[in-house]
């Protein structure tokens, strides 16, 4: 008997489990058009209602996988690791990790696309570099990472269409927060992006896209679970969102911040979270027998300085002036540098991070939509952070603006970095790492 939407949407909205064959007709009818919006939108919102099984989340996932395009990398010798981070403000893993994992001799094929919001993506940061160019062959790219283990393409061809498709639908339905949909909207793109095995950075707190640990905790284990399910070594950390990482917001200032933490000069968190996630990455690539051992051997390439000549290597490979490494001054500078003073003395207790995140855009950091201009030299650079002892006077942030009058950004970063007269701890970085 042939299948009907109808009949399908009615099942889950009863809350039976749907067959392989059954998610596989509504995402390639749905891809195709075959499928309206108006059936999509019913049957999204039987989802969110009901949920998944375990089998029908990693169904629904490689269904989405095989919407589109599938991009092989059996010509990169090794296993290939993916890292994905689920946001946030100040996120300068991607820049730090690629470098450190791959002089461990850990391939990274990085697919990346352009940031919306506060500040660039990682194309957007890379391009601070001057001549730096994703724009590649498939053939270039996989010859630069078999030689130099790291390079980094644009997002091409048709990468899982009904994910792109069925993501609009879900901003206009109320079905965004659905933890079936987001998971395999994620490991969709990652999976058809050719990786192996897939190191997740899960956030929570004010500044991430899941608020609650609880939230978070849930969404990690669906994508592992969904990850393993299908054959892809697959772990979570769940990490602290509730302030920006590391100091820098702003596409120049996170590359220089990137530098910095390369050189083992970097802020704290950003270097605990890369040093965490990047053992992971290292233990996943069979690089080291345990996660400690690798961690010993991404401190020691930043201590001896190998690192730092990898993110070398890979800058000059895509045409990008490596000599920014050593000379930082040499990267997009604002016209502008102005202190924010600390109005009383005390602890900050408060650094709401998706708030200062779009100060950061007000400055011209970010894309406040896909066509918006980034000013890749202006940004913000944190001070202190929460927990830290400040006096009056003391400078909170300094703001890098191309632009004399910031009113507006220092009214904003006053109302969201609170100052209390009793001690306040710092954030934990790390709640959980979760692996299958």
């Amino acid at each position: 008997m042939a299948l009907r939407m109808v009949d399908l949407i009615e099942k889950k909205r009863d809350g039976k489990e749907l067959t392989k064959e059954e998610i596989s007709f509504i995402i390639d009818g749905y891809t195709d058009g075959s499928i309206p919006d108006y059936q999509m939108s019913a049957f999204s919102m039987a989802v969110f209602f009901q949920d998944m099984t375990e089998n029908e989340r990693a169904d629904l996932t490689m269904a989405m996988v095989h919407s589109g395009d599938v991009i092989d990398l059996s010509a990169i010798e090794g296993i290939k690791v993916d890292k994905h981070s689920t946001g946030g403000v100040g996120d300068t893993t991607t820049l730090v990790l690629g470098p450190l994992v791959a002089t461990l001799g850990v391939p990274v094929a990085k697919m990346s696309g352009r940031g919306l919001g506060h500040t660039g993506g990682t194309i957007d940061k890379l391009e601070s570099v001057k001549g730096f160019h994703v724009e590649i062959e498939n053939e270039e790219f996989i010859d630069l990472v078999n030689k130099n283990k790291l390079a980094v393409i644009g997002q091409s061809g048709n990468l899982t269409p009904a994910d792109k498709k069925l993501y609009a639908l879900r901003d206009v339905t109320a079905t965004v927060n659905s933890i079936p949909l987001i998971a395999s909207s994620i490991m969709s793109k990652k999976i058809a992006a050719g990786a192996d095995a897939i190191c997740l950075d899960v956030k929570t707190g004010s500044g991430a896209f899941m608020k609650t640990l609880e939230d978070s905790r849930e969404l990690a284990v669906a994508m592992v679970q969904i990850g393993n399910n299908v054959g892809r070594k697959t772990m979570a950390v769940i990490s602290d969102m509730s302030q920006p990482l590391g100091f820098a917001i702003g596409n120049a200032l996170e590359v220089k911040e990137a530098i910095d933490t390369l050189n083992g000069k970097g802020p704290e968190d950003l270097t605990e979270l890369c040093l965490i996630l990047g053992s992971h990455m290292v233990y996943l690539a069979g690089k080291a027998d345990s996660t400690e051992e690798a961690r010993l051997m991404l401190q020691e390439v930043i201590d001896n300085g190998k690192a730092l000549e990898t993110f070398k290597l890979f800058l000059s490979s895509q045409g990008g002036d490596a000599t920014v490494v050593d000379n930082p001054e040499l990267l997009p500078s604002a016209k502008y540098v102005i202190e924010l003073p600390a109005k009383q003395s005390g602890y900050i207790s408060e650094i709401t991070a998706d708030s200062i995140g779009t100060a950061a855009m007000i400055l011209g950091a970010g894309r406040a939509t896909k066509d918006s201009e980034i000013d890749l030299a202006v940004g913000l650079v944190l001070r202190k952070k929460i927990g830290d002892q400040v006096n009056e006077g003391d400078s909170l942030v300094t703001i890098y603006s191309n632009n004399e009058d910031v009113e507006e950004v220092k009214n904003s970063l006053y109302e969201h970095i609170q100052i209390s007269s009793e001690e306040v701890k710092a954030p934990t970085l790390i709640y959980e790492v979760i692996t299958g």
